[in-house]
């Protein structure tokens, strides 16, 4: 499933230009919970007639993308399916408030899996949604193409099945004011040693800590800083192994490596010592202010501050530079999926509006009203005038075998893995424990894990 580094680069090129300022699964502002409602039997299933009707849940996050999507692409789908009563579920906080739902086998019809408190690996393992694999080989997008041979990268591969379809395409990486980066002649690191060269000379020149995450998601970290530093220092099998929490790949040597870079960060002094109490939003503001220079977040970045951001700041984008001198930089795409629930009431309207969302005029729709991209080839949206300077050297510059290398994670970490390695790397770069301390705690954590899933 993993053909990513197999694609030919003329769609590739096509597509990340077509980026519009990635934007938005962070924890962010959105809507309450909300309604809509219209004439239906509340059966579950299809009318006498064979069209699609009852009642329809639907559950989204709402972060850095906002809603205005949502909202057109359903009253769309209400307009077209009248038989069928809507209701969604969404908001910034909404994984935490339909928790109890997914928990008591009571869940809404279809997810939207993204933002905090929300885990698609830990709902495949739970036995929450439902299995796709044979009925999205069937759909066809409106040029007749295979739904399943459109994405841009493939579904998450679990032993060969497909319990969700990546809607959104997004990757993790570093950013910079590039407009204060070139008024204080300050290099863009191209690889690890830069950074810190980097970091150094503006702790020096501007007496602050040049690096900030959020402490309260320190998720950011390892897949914005971590995640490529594992696929440049072992490849695509690290990366799975970690991921996987495989034996003795968090203690291996090219794990203890990375960690003992992170580890010298802290002691250098070049990570923000208040990271650990920041939310994502407050290190993102600090950032914007020039309190810090460097920060790690997906392309969501530029539309979720856009309210806060001074007229001056100019984004600057590089894939995390973490690996060793002369190495390309890493990526590691990033997806935000869409998938049905095992326990769904009314599975032929779920599947019926997954089917709907994955067309290209929604794709086109999706970049109008987000910035971002949905995880279609063929989406052409090079015309548009609405590309940023900085995203246009990241496509330059991605689509450069030369600078950057792309590695392919099997699926997202499992939250039993995820959540106690994260408390250990908040610990690591506090400076309360050392490299060789993570490594085992989080040799120990993977080890609980695989035992979890006996």
């Amino acid at each position: 499933m993993n053909k990513w580094r197999n694609v030919s680069s003329w769609w590739m090129i096509g597509i990340l230009f077509a980026f519009v300022v990635l934007a938005g699964c962070a924890p962010g502002a959105g809507s309450d919970e909300s309604s809509e409602e219209d004439s239906g039997d509340g059966s579950g299933e299809e009318s006498s007639s064979g069209e699609i009707s009852g009642e329809l849940e639907i559950q989204y996050f709402v972060g850095g993308y906002g809603d205005s999507w949502w909202k057109e692409v359903i009253a769309d789908f209400q307009e077209e399916y009248p038989d069928v009563t809507i209701t969604e579920h969404a908001g910034p906080n909404i994984n935490e408030e339909m928790r109890s739902r997914w928990v008591s086998d009571d869940p809404p019809d279809v997810v939207y899996i993204d933002g905090a408190g929300s885990s698609e690996t830990q709902m495949v393992e739970d036995g929450q949604l439902m299995n796709l694999s044979e009925w999205v080989s069937g759909i066809e997008l409106e040029d007749g193409s295979k739904l399943n041979e459109s994405f841009i990268v493939d579904p998450a591969d679990y032993d060969g099945d497909i319990y969700s379809l990546p809607l959104v395409f997004d990757t993790w990486g570093t950013w910079y004011d590039n407009a204060w980066f070139e008024e204080k002649g300050w290099d863009v690191p191209k690889d690890f040693p830069g950074f810190m060269e980097t970091m150094k000379t503006i702790k020096d020149e501007e007496d602050i800590a040049p690096f900030v995450t959020t402490g309260q998601y320190p998720y950011y970290f390892l897949r914005g800083v971590l995640y490529p530093a594992f696929g440049a220092a072992g490849g695509d099998e690290l990366l799975t192994d970690v991921i996987t929490g495989k034996e003795g790949a968090w203690t291996s040597e090219p794990v203890l490596e990375v960690m003992k870079n992170v580890e010298q960060m802290q002691k250098d002094g070049l990570i923000d010592p208040g990271f650990g109490a920041l939310n994502h939003t407050q290190s993102q503001m600090n950032f914007l202010l020039h309190d810090n220079a460097f920060i790690p977040v997906g392309f969501w970045l530029p539309n979720e501050m856009a309210n806060d951001t001074p007229e001056d700041f100019e984004y600057g984008f590089i894939p995390s530079p973490m690996q060793a001198e002369g190495e390309p930089y890493a990526i590691v795409p990033d997806l935000r999926p869409l998938a049905i629930a095992e326990k769904a009431e009314n599975p032929e309207a779920a599947k019926a509006f997954v089917e709907f969302v994955f067309t290209k005029e929604y794709a086109k729709s999706f970049s109008e009203h987000t910035g971002a991209i949905m995880n279609l080839q063929g989406v052409d949206l090079s015309s548009s005038e609405e590309v940023p300077p900085f995203l246009i050297e990241a496509n330059e510059m991605i689509n450069d075998p030369e600078q950057v290398q792309i590695y392919q994670k099997p699926h997202p970490m499992s939250s039993e893995l995820e959540t106690p390695v994260s408390n250990s790397l908040v610990s690591l770069m506090l400076g309360n424990i050392t490299a060789e301390e993570f490594v085992e705690e989080a040799e120990k954590a993977a080890a609980e894990y695989r035992k979890s899933l006996e």
